[in-house]
């Protein structure tokens, strides 16, 4: 299995949900299908079928995040040797050529991209664009308006 890169901060999320799931949901759920049992006929008890559904939906999210986190390449960018250029966990500042906007982003995993919060997924096209780029080079990313510009104003590994 390939390697999955993520940030210190993305793994300590996945990890978090992780504890939640195993030492707050599970019991909950167990419990919740516990009682439904207790009433009787299970075949027309519609809080037995929620609650196993539940469950089925628990166990499946602590499996996909047990095997992300075993495949994990856990990347702290305050530590990352990059010479100037971007990489994954850098945050970018980029100002647009045409309309001279800055925005700020940094270059995350698939599980913690957020373009509201700034963090871009690795595999989209403008981190692609950027990755390699050193400041003050231009990036060109095919977007679906047409192709814009972006000029690296700043790079830091925080």
């Amino acid at each position: 299995m390939a390697t999955i890169p993520i940030t210190k901060r993305g793994a300590e999320k996945l990890k978090a949900e992780l504890h939640q799931l195993k030492t707050v949901q599970r019991p909950w759920v167990i419990n919740a299908i516990a009682e439904a049992r207790a009433q009787g006929d299970l075949s027309e008890n519609a809080e037995y079928e929620a609650a196993k559904d539940r469950q089925g939906f628990i166990e499946g999210r602590i499996q996909e995040i047990e095997g992300k986190l075993a495949a994990a390449q856990i990347i702290d960018p305050a530590v990352v040797e990059a010479g100037g250029r971007v990489v994954f966990g850098a945050t970018v500042e980029l100002e647009e050529e045409d309309s001279g906007e800055t925005v700020k982003y940094q270059i995350v995993g698939e599980d913690e991209a957020d373009l509201k919060q700034g963090l871009i997924n690795i595999s989209s096209p403008i981190a692609r664009a950027l990755i390699g780029k050193e400041e003050g080079d231009t990036a060109e990313v095919l977007a679906p308006g047409g192709v814009k510009r972006y000029e690296i104003v700043g790079i830091n590994y925080l």
